[in-house]
C-alpha cells in the first residue's frame, strides 16, 4: 500500500529555472551570447518592485469563507493597526502571540474547571483519581516515629467512609 502525501510540485520532479548557470564554475567555463542574455534577464527578474508584495483584497475574500472571516476579524483589525507603524513581521508576530495566549488561557481555564468540579469519588467512574502520599517523617521531626497508620478498610475508599449517605 503506497502512502499518499502532498507534493509541492504536484508529483513532477522539481527542476531549477536557473539552469547550469547557477554555479559560478559553470559560468566561468564559458557562456554563449544566448546564455548571457538569458542570465542577464534572469538576474533582472529576481528584483521585486518597491511596492511588492501586492495585496489583492479579492484573494482574501475567495480564500477565507464567511465564518472564518468573521472570527479572524478582531485580530485582523489589530494586525492592520500595527502594520503601518511596526511593519508586517511584527504585526504578524503580535497577532499570533495574542491568539496563542488566548488559546493557552482557554486551555488552562478548562483544565482548572475540570479538575475542580470533576474529581473522582466513589459515586462516579469518570474523573481523575488524585491520591496523596503520607508526609515524610525523619528522625528529629515532630511526631516521629508516631505516624497515622491506615486500617485495612481505609485504603482506596475514595470518600466512601466520609459520605453523608
Amino acid at each position: 500500500m503506497s502512502q499518499c502525501r502532498a507534493s509541492d510540485t504536484g508529483g513532477v520532479k522539481p527542476m531549477s529555472i536557473a539552469g547550469r548557470m547557477v554555479s559560478e564554475r559553470e559560468r566561468l567555463l564559458g557562456m554563449t551570447p544566448e546564455e548571457r542574455a538569458w542570465r542577464a534577464q534572469w538576474l533582472k527578474d529576481q528584483h521585486l518592485a518597491p511596492d511588492e508584495p501586492k495585496v489583492n483584497p479579492e484573494y482574501y475574500r475567495v480564500r477565507y469563507n464567511p465564518i472564518r472571516r468573521f472570527y479572524r476579524a478582531p485580530l485582523d483589525k489589530i494586525e492592520n493597526a500595527l502594520l503601518p507603524k511596526y511593519g508586517r513581521d511584527f504585526a504578524y508576530f503580535c497577532r499570533h502571540l495574542i491568539s496563542k495566549t488566548f488559546f493557552l488561557y482557554i486551555g488552562i481555564s478548562w483544565c482548572t474547571y475540570y479538575f475542580k468540579y470533576n474529581a473522582s469519588d466513589w459515586t462516579r467512574l469518570s474523573g481523575l483519581k488524585v491520591t496523596t502520599s503520607r508526609p515524610r517523617l525523619l528522625p528529629g521531626d515532630p511526631g516521629y516515629p508516631n505516624f497515622h497508620r491506615k486500617k485495612d478498610n481505609e485504603y482506596a475508599t475514595f470518600g466512601f467512609l466520609d459520605s453523608p449517605i
